[in-house]
């Protein structure tokens, strides 16, 4: 019996997605509810799972190719078992490469074949054989990160001899890549962000000092307890909802000719996932303690790599939160993330001279950025706004007692 496997509801508003990925091919067996294909959506990559245990029959649609909800993208025959390679007559030719192959050493990674579009690309341009990479991604697979990390771990290629190396026969090439569904989207809403909205960015610094002494105290303690690592995104989300209750607008939007004021910290933090950075949505942010945002945004990392994350999680959102400095950025003016009025940016940390009591000390400190829709915020609020941040990141004994 054969039983057509279609692409599944992908959300609210969302009527098609991009085909990324073929999991499976033609006369692979699955199980109920294995992963056959994975789509790309506005907002996340999902995947397909199999209706029924079988053998897939035929691939309907290409990857790369666009899909609608309800749409049919492959068979399964139900109840047949995968079929076997059909045994070769043995050669004296065949006989070496038979052997050669029981020599060669097993493939931790999967094949070329099993490879996302991003991730064979990333094999090409670093030159890594994806066979010779151990995946992290579902199953096994090896991802565009996986690829990235064995280039950035290769090591250096011995120097050249004094005899000249011949000069190259190659031209000058070029490479065209669809953009992915979500990084069109991506880019959609940024542009539409920078037409809008009024931006305005402004900075301030920050002394880490208190927090890296406070971290590197606990962090032990921390983590038996609790089950995750103590970083600093939990202080800083802990200080942003205190701030953002002080500064209401800050956590606003604008809808129309109204001002929607939250009386609610919906944080947005930016993670990085394989075809790019996603912004999940701690919900409630207010009324978490560090250790349950550090809890939230460990497990929004983990899903983000595993691409499992769900669409509810993805929207909303009254304020966003984007760590640059883990990529080692020092200076930025994120764009706001509509409909939100205002985004944060934070930098890498790094020791610098300040002044302090009238000496010369060094410090860590760290560049804030705020940027803002003046529409809606004023230069005294969001300065206001930076300084509660700072002062509550300088002196974390205010996110305690409420100051």
């Amino acid at each position: 019996m054969t039983t057509e496997v279609k692409v599944p509801v992908l959300g609210e508003s969302i009527t098609e997605g991009t085909l990324g990925q073929w999991l499976k091919k033609p006369g692979d067996g699955v199980k109920v509810d294995e992963a056959i294909a994975s789509l790309e959506t506005d907002k996340v990559a999902i995947e397909v799972n199999a209706p029924v245990a079988g053998v897939i029959g035929a691939l309907v649609v290409n990857e790369g190719d666009t899909v609608e909800v309800g749409a049919v993208i492959a068979t399964i025959e139900e109840g047949a078992a995968a079929a076997a390679p059909a045994p070769k007559a043995e050669t004296k030719d065949a006989a070496p490469a038979a052997a050669a192959a029981q020599q060669a050493p097993a493939e931790p990674g999967k094949t070329s074949d099993a490879l996302s579009p991003s991730a064979k690309r990333a094999a090409g341009e670093t030159g890594v054989d994806p066979s010779t990479v151990t995946g992290t991604g579902k199953d096994g697979r090896v991802t565009r990160v996986d690829i990235e990390g064995a280039a950035a771990a290769k090591p250096a290629a011995p120097a050249a001899s004094a005899t000249p190396a011949p000069a190259s026969s190659g031209g000058r090439k070029e490479e065209r890549v669809k953009m992915t569904r979500l990084r069109q989207t991506v880019a959609k809403r940024l542009k539409e962000a920078q037409n809008t909205a009024a931006m305005l960015t402004t900075f301030n610094d920050v002394d880490m000092s208190a927090v890296i002494e406070a971290r590197a105290k606990y962090k032990d303690l921390f983590e038996k307890k609790h089950g995750v690592r103590l970083g600093f995104m939990g202080f800083f989300v802990k200080a942003a909802c205190q701030a953002l209750r002080d500064i209401p607008a800050v956590n606003g939007s604008i809808e129309g000719d109204e001002i929607v004021y939250h009386d609610y910290a919906d944080i947005s933090v930016a993670v990085s996932a394989p075809n790019g950075l996603v912004v999940p949505v701690i919900r409630d942010a207010q009324d978490l303690s560090v250790a349950g945002i550090e809890k939230t945004i460990g497990d929004f990392g983990k899903r983000a790599k595993d691409g499992t994350l769900k669409m509810e999680e993805m929207k909303g959102g009254t304020f966003t939160i984007s760590n640059g400095g883990v990529f080692g950025s020092l200076m930025s003016t994120p764009i706001i993330n509509p409909p939100q009025s205002a985004v944060l940016g934070l930098h890498r940390i790094e020791d610098r001279p300040v002044v302090v009591n009238g000496e010369v000390v060094v410090r860590p400190m760290m560049y804030l950025a705020l940027s803002y829709d003046h529409r809606l915020i004023d230069g005294r609020e969001a300065v206001t706004f930076l300084v509660a941040l700072k002062n509550a990141i300088e002196d974390p004994t205010r996110l305690l007692i409420d100051l």
